[in-house]
């Protein structure tokens, strides 16, 4: 299901970091933020620095078709391109071309910035303009279940566990590549984005953002 036509990818700004609309100029910065280190990659869809046009192009593709909205994650101090976010897998309340429920995902960092409070920014960015300008009533987060690292920075967001999908999707492990995966997923409900937005807010102003980690979608 695509998203509905009215609605943009917009450029979301925040003191840290800034999600910007991804494309080819963010290419060299995101060559170089996915090898600094691998080391947290190990169940997320991370491009190696030669396959990053490609990495890139296909998003795009998933733009254009309506599924996907990219972001690559700009630090804002350094002004360079250290990963990327997205919001896909739109879902219409029924018979009306308005969204009710968006999931972000395809989420990863380079190792310099996880534990900077990039992610916990990026999440609050994401979450923000889903809930409060696009009125949706659910976000949806999902990792490998394995990733106890994911898992625990999707918690420490607000973000509620749902229980573990069998099969659910493809494996981005590396030998794994026709293999389908436990999928853990989470979500947030408009009722609960408040007191969400306020955990959020209060991690950054205090500047107890947890470890910032890469999650898969």
């Amino acid at each position: 299901m695509p998203f509905p036509t009215k609605l943009t990818v917009p450029l979301l700004d925040g003191e840290l970091v800034r999600l910007e609309p991804l494309g080819r100029q963010h290419a060299a910065d995101l060559a170089v933020a996915a090898e600094e280190d691998r080391a947290s990659y190990r169940f997320t869809w991370v491009p190696r620095a030669e396959t990053v046009g490609d990495y890139i192009d296909e998003q795009l593709a998933r733009a254009a078709a309506g599924s996907l909205m990219p972001y690559a994650q700009v630090d804002k101090a350094s002004g360079c391109a250290v990963g990327a976010t997205a919001y896909w897998d739109p879902r219409l309340w029924p018979d009306r071309d308005e969204l009710c429920a968006v999931e972000v995902g395809f989420t990863w960092l380079a190792a310099s910035a996880q534990g900077s409070g990039l992610n916990t920014e990026a999440k609050f960015l994401l979450f923000a303009h889903a809930f409060e300008q696009w009125q949706v009533a659910r976000v949806d987060l999902k990792t490998d279940a394995r990733n106890q690292r994911s898992r625990a920075a999707i918690e420490r967001v607000g973000a509620r566990f749902e229980g573990v999908l069998r099969c659910w999707s493809r494996s981005w492990t590396p030998n794994e590549e026709a293999s389908l995966r436990d999928s853990a997923m989470y979500s947030v409900l408009a009722s609960e984005w408040p007191a969400c937005r306020v955990r959020l807010q209060t991690k950054l102003t205090t500047g107890h953002r947890g470890h910032d980690s890469a999650e898969s979608r």
